[in-house]
């Protein structure tokens, strides 16, 4: 009976394993070294890591074949060009670390976003020598910011887009700076572990079903949601609103029913009800969920909400918005 050989892995694919598995120890192996870093780390000359680049190993084996020929052959011009190019590479080398040296790196704070949308961190790095910096980048696996220079004193923000894809808090323990300057021979880095995160708000529901119905209360406050007064704008009908609000001209001109929204002392809310739902998985229900916070924001209505074991009572504005979609976003399968 012949044996059925097995697919052998390719070189490629296997020198791509071994160099994330090597970058993976010598990862964890500086975070042990380094420890956790402040909000605001100042690079010290032995946080800076420096290697030839793939150039600048040519450029290394070049120049030893140089120095061979003009030892060989004796020629006192091939070593004075031997020894510039010689002295070249260390100056290189030097000034490609010293490109880093001192450089300071502040979180410079982020947006929260929706799951499926890209999160932007803004870390600030600040120059605070008398020498420019030139070509410095900040990375993270999968992802890079853009190449920028630093003149004395100057300090930039590099942002570092990262995916998301579930809702909740994304962390940024772990990214690096470097450069190449001044010639691509050498790449300087150095690692940082901040404790940095941010917040993921839950996907909007594409296709929700109908929120409950708007109730009205009468006397509550002054605000610009719904009222008796002074006319504000149209907004979309919703079951519950009453008929003398219903904008009829708009309504023969495009057969679209709108209501009418007031400024005065009239004020309409709604409550958003986790347990209401009809909905098994919890994912989908917040989805639903915030998916009506957003456009009760959109019109600028009261809404309340309702999570098992917190309560928001109807208000509106960005304050109220954000507190609604963070309990979303951090709200445990357990509590139910």
């Amino acid at each position: 009976m012949s044996s059925i050989p097995w697919p052998s892995p390719s070189p490629g694919r296997l020198f791509s394993a071994l160099r994330t598995g090597a970058a993976a120890r010598v990862g964890r192996w500086a975070r042990r070294r380094q420890g956790l870093d402040p909000a605001t780390t100042r690079l010290r000359p032995g946080r800076v890591y420096i290697l030839p680049t793939s150039v600048g190993i040519v450029f290394g084996i070049m120049a030893f074949a140089m120095l061979l020929g003009s030892m060989n052959y004796n020629n006192n011009l091939s070593f004075v060009l031997t020894f510039i190019l010689i002295g070249i590479g260390f100056v290189s080398m030097h000034q490609c670390q010293r490109n880093l040296v001192g450089l300071e790196l502040t979180f410079a704070g982020t947006e929260p976003v929706f799951a499926g949308q890209t999160m932007r961190f803004g870390i600030a790095v600040t120059n605070h020598s008398k020498n420019a910096r030139y070509g410095i980048r900040l990375y993270r696996e999968g992802t890079e910011s853009d190449i920028q220079d630093l003149h004395p004193g100057e300090s930039k923000v590099f942002v570092l887009a990262v995916p998301t894809e579930q809702r909740g808090l994304i962390t940024l323990d772990r990214f690096g700076i470097r450069t190449l300057f001044p010639f691509e021979l050498f790449r300087s880095w150095a690692w940082l572990h901040m404790d940095i995160s941010a917040l993921v708000y839950p996907r909007p529901a594409e296709r929700p079903p109908e929120p409950p119905p708007t109730m009205v209360a009468h006397g509550h406050r002054q605000h610009d949601a719904r009222g008796e007064e002074d006319f504000a704008g149209l907004r979309k009908y919703h079951e519950g609103d009453s008929p003398r609000h219903v904008a009829w001209k708009a309504y023969a001109r495009s057969g679209q029913l709108l209501s009418k929204q007031f400024a005065g002392a009239d004020t309409s809310s709604q409550w958003f009800n986790f347990d209401d739902i009809a909905v098994d998985d919890i994912e989908q229900r917040l989805s639903i969920l915030t998916r009506w916070v957003v456009d009760a924001d959109r019109t600028r209505e009261d809404y309340g909400l309702r999570l098992p074991g917190e309560e928001f009572e109807p208000a509106h504005g960005e304050a109220h918005r954000r507190a609604c979609l963070e309990a979303l976003a951090l709200f445990e399968k357990g509590t139910t």
